[in-house]
C-alpha cells in the first residue's frame, strides 16, 4: 500500500477508535500516564510540524480546542496536508507514529 493510503487509513482506525469517545473518555489518562487528549494532541501537533516542514512554511501551534471532540477531526485535517506533500519516507512514518499512539490509548 502507498505510504498516504497508508496514512490514511492508518488514521481512520484512530479516528474510529476515539471518534465516539466522552469528554470523560478523553480526560482519562491512557497507557503513558498522559491524558488521552494531550496525547493525541501532540500527534496533531507533531504531524502538523511535518506538513509544514513538507510545504516549506513556518511551523505554528495547532490551536487547542476547548471540546476534545474536535481531535479526530484534526488530526484528519493535518494527517491529509501530510498526506499529500510529504514525501513517503515522512508519510510512512507518520502512520507509524499514528499506530503508535493507537496502541498508548
Amino acid at each position: 500500500m502507498p505510504p498516504d493510503e497508508r496514512l490514511t487509513a492508518t488514521v481512520g482506525r484512530l479516528v474510529g477508535q476515539v471518534g465516539h469517545w466522552t469528554p470523560s473518555r478523553w480526560a482519562a489518562s491512557g497507557a503513558s500516564g498522559v491524558p488521552r487528549a494531550d496525547t493525541v494532541h501532540e500527534l496533531i501537533q507533531w504531524i502538523a510540524d511535518r506538513g509544514a516542514d513538507a510545504e516549506g512554511r513556518d511551523r505554528l501551534p495547532v490551536p487547542r480546542l476547548d471540546n476534545d471532540l474536535a481531535l479526530p477531526d484534526q488530526l484528519k485535517v493535518v494527517a491529509a496536508d501530510l498526506a499529500r506533500f510529504g514525501g513517503p519516507a515522512l508519510v510512512d512514518e507518520a502512520a507509524e507514529k499514528v499506530q503508535a499512539v493507537r496502541g498508548q490509548l
